[in-house]
């Protein structure tokens, strides 16, 4: 009888991987710390509506991924990604400080600006030097290693902001003085450990970029489905303002997202091993299917166990579309051109959060909460469709 063949063992992960993984860990561990108090703190401390904290997430969230079009665009013309991630994290731990240092709404969208340009630096350098540097069978795997360390710290965060309100008293600027101390070791962190391989650096495209019309089909066909998505993505901050409508202390709404970001967690890592052997379009399918589930069941959740469900439903269905959404970029752009289609992806992402926040708290506002989740049911049912319907090897791997 002729002896089975001993399994290959699974390729190690570059170092650059965890290396960026844990630099977002600690990143997102402060950063978290901040949204899941800031509803608080602008509702309830600043007294500011809803369609007011709409508007702040959505031009927060939006600035940062318009600046993901400008250094993804730099990164790939220099052939540098490192000193780009630098910026970009730099900024993230100097704009922190300026949150406790806040009296009106105007200072905290400023904070928000400046920390949401540095994660928009960073991103698409970021995430191309992943894609330089990992061999196309693991790059769902990287991508999703990474995006599970960062929601690491995210699931980290709440708690721990949790625990410091209990520990100040119920004291917001205290807390947020303390999550400095992350976002600065975030910081030396990536100036000290990470390494850019000049191996692994792009080749120079020897087209001009002209827009959009300059990039891979495939990769215009996955902006546009990302834009559609992204109009039913509105800020996670809702999620917490359902929560506290449905009796949740403010004390304990950050552990909101300690639910949202346990199922992202769970999920985010083995998504990204499934992607390496399966059509990462019929992840993406689902991930938009969960989400659509999630929004039908928190229009009509009213009890707080409900609400817990809808978030647990949520954070599963990011893990089944931010890092496979990553993948198939990396999968469809040119080498030359890796980073500009993350940037312009971002971008486009950027309008729809923008459009997607603001459009969520005026309809909170008018319309109340189920007009504001079944709304976005709609929207991400259409994305769906709008990928169902695309040619089946229009935006496949490579």
């Amino acid at each position: 009888m002729m002896a089975s063949r001993p399994a290959l063992p699974c390729p190690a992960l570059p170092r650059t991987v965890w290396v960026l993984g844990i630099v977002s860990l600690l990143m997102d561990l402060s950063s978290e710390i901040y949204h899941a108090l800031l509803p608080a703190f602008l509702t309830v401390t600043l007294g500011l509506p809803v369609a007011a904290m709409g508007a702040l997430d959505g031009i927060a969230e939006a600035t940062a991924n318009m600046a993901k079009l400008v250094s993804g665009r730099l990164s790939d013309r220099q052939q540098k990604r490192k000193k780009w991630v630098l910026i970009g994290y730099g900024l993230g731990a100097l704009s922190k400080p300026l949150f406790p240092l806040a009296t009106t709404a105007l200072p905290v969208l400023g904070a928000r600006f400046i920390d949401r340009i540095g994660k928009g630096i960073r991103g698409a350098p970021r995430d191309a030097m992943i894609a330089d540097e990992t061999p196309p069978e693991l790059r769902g795997r990287a991508f999703g290693l990474r995006q599970s360390l960062d929601t690491v710290g995210a699931f980290l965060a709440p708690l721990a902001a949790v625990g410091l309100m209990l520990w100040f008293a119920g004291d917001i600027r205290s807390v947020f003085w303390v999550a400095v101390i992350p976002a600065a070791l975030s910081f030396a962190f990536a100036a000290t450990m990470l390494r850019e391989s000049r191996d692994s650096a792009p080749v120079k495209a020897k087209m001009k970029f002209a827009g959009f019309r300059s990039l891979d089909p495939r990769v215009k066909r996955l902006i546009g489905v990302g834009f559609l998505f992204g109009l039913a993505r509105f800020s996670e901050s809702f999620l917490i303002l359902k929560a506290m409508d449905a009796g949740l202390a403010t004390q304990w709404s950050p552990l909101v997202l300690t639910l949202f970001n346990l199922s992202y967690l769970v999920l985010a890592y083995p998504a990204g091993i499934l992607s390496d052997r399966i059509d990462p379009k019929t992840l993406l399918l689902g991930g938009i299917a969960l989400l659509v589930a999630a929004d039908l069941w928190l229009a009509e959740a009213a009890a707080l166990w409900a609400v817990a469900i809808g978030v647990l439903l949520w954070g599963a269905h990011m893990a089944l579309t931010q890092g496979i959404f990553s993948r198939m970029i990396a999968d469809a752009a040119p080498e030359g051109q890796r980073a500009t289609s993350f940037g312009a992806f971002f971008f486009m992402n950027g309008i729809a959060a923008l459009l997607a926040s603001f459009g969520a708290g005026l309809l909170w506002d008018r319309g109340g909460q189920s007009a504001t989740f079944l709304s976005a049911a709609g929207v991400a049912a259409l994305a769906g469709m709008m990928l169902l319907l695309s040619p089946k090897r229009s935006i496949a791997a490579r």
